[in-house]
Parts: C-alpha cells; sequence; structure tokens
C-alpha cells in the first residue's frame, strides 16, 4: 500500500523512559557498606544524621515512616530503648522492631545534643522543628551517604536501607515468615517479591533440610 504523499509519516520512535535504569528488585547495602557510612559520618560528627542512618536500618521503616517517629516512640523516658513500636501509615498496621547497642547510643547522642522531648519529631525539619524533615530530603541525604563510600547512587532505590537488614536476615536464616513480621508485610507473597527472591534462592534453602 502507498502512503499518500499529503500524509506524514514519523519515523522516530518514543523512547522509553527505563533505558538506562535497572530493572527489578534494587540491591540493599552490604555489610562493610554500613559500616563505611557509619564510620563516616562518626568521623565528620554528623550526629543527626548518624541517628538517622543507624535507625533506618534497624527499624526497617520506609522512609514516609522513618521521618516521622517522635522521641517518645525509641525513648519514652530520655534515653533510647531496645525494642520500639511504629504504626505503619501505609497500612494503619503496627510493627516491631529492635535498637541494636550503637543504634541507641547515636540516637541519645543526637537526643542530648538538640535538647529533644517527649512529642518532638526525633528528626524535624531545619525550617520549622514542628514538622518532621520530609522524604525529599531524607532521600536527598541518602544518596549522600550512598555517594560518600563510592557507590553510584542511581544503582540503589529509595528502599535501600529498608532492604539492607532484612536481607541479611533472610541470608542468613531462610525464614521468610520472619522478615515478612520484621517489614510489616501482610502478604508473605509481598516480602518474596521485595526481597527479589529467585528459585534458586529457595533450592539453596530447601537443600539445607534433610528429612
Amino acid at each position: 500500500m502507498q502512503t499518500p504523499e499529503n500524509v506524514e509519516v514519523s519515523t522516530t520512535r518514543k523512547r522509553s523512559s527505563n533505558i538506562g535504569k535497572m530493572r527489578g528488585a534494587k540491591p540493599p547495602l552490604q555489610t562493610k557498606h554500613v559500616w563505611a557510612i557509619r564510620t563516616k559520618l562518626q568521623v565528620d560528627g554528623k550526629i543527626r544524621e548518624l541517628a538517622m542512618f543507624n535507625l533506618a536500618i534497624d527499624s526497617k521503616l520506609r522512609g514516609c515512616d522513618l521521618v516521622r517517629i517522635r522521641v517518645e516512640d525509641v525513648a519514652p523516658h530520655g534515653l533510647a530503648i531496645d525494642r520500639a513500636v511504629v504504626r505503619q501509615r501505609k497500612t494503619g498496621c503496627p510493627v516491631k522492631f529492635e535498637l541494636t547497642e550503637h543504634t541507641r547510643e547515636a540516637v541519645d547522642a543526637h537526643i542530648r545534643a538538640c535538647g529533644l522531648r517527649p512529642g518532638q519529631f526525633l528528626f524535624s525539619s531545619r525550617k520549622d522543628r514542628s514538622r518532621p524533615i520530609s522524604t525529599r530530603q531524607y532521600a536527598r541525604l541518602l544518596t549522600g551517604w550512598i555517594a560518600s563510600v563510592g557507590l553510584d547512587p542511581t544503582f540503589f532505590g529509595t528502599h535501600l536501607l529498608r532492604r539492607t537488614k532484612a536481607t541479611l536476615i533472610y541470608r542468613r536464616t531462610g525464614n521468610l515468615r520472619a522478615v515478612q513480621l520484621l517489614l510489616g508485610h501482610t502478604k508473605i507473597e509481598s516480602t518474596v517479591r521485595y526481597l527479589g527472591i529467585e528459585v534458586d534462592d529457595a533450592l539453596a534453602i530447601a537443600e539445607q533440610v534433610d528429612v
């Protein structure tokens, strides 16, 4: 069929917005990267950011939940506690998490340095102390942390810190149910997709069980 001369045919194709981007689950940080970032924040004297980074790793919370943590959620009596509970905004369900020793120390140092009291946001906005830091600002800080240890931020997603400890727990134990509870997922299928678990992972776990 011939094309009429007065009809203009476009020979350009729309470029995919995914070109150059990683697909699938983004990788978590390795343990050596966690410690590299932690050490750099300590050396640079960034007390607030160290507390935020450590708490993000331990809590495994989404960014929107992490930034809205209040002092009483993790330090109801002035000092950080071993275990805390936060209600997730996405699901409305509470999720429990542990605070390791170095996280408690960082949180305590941040509370002292800023003179924080119950009722205040643990990580408040610099412009308005009555509001929490924005998720956009949190994402910018996250990008800076990743770049500071020589990693390419474009290879990591905003759920990087939420996924890091959860992935490590799964790799060490193979216990999906435990990770599901820690992440606050309502369905185990969500945890499987979130961790990017493949058939080979499942087989590796199965091979360790002899009946």
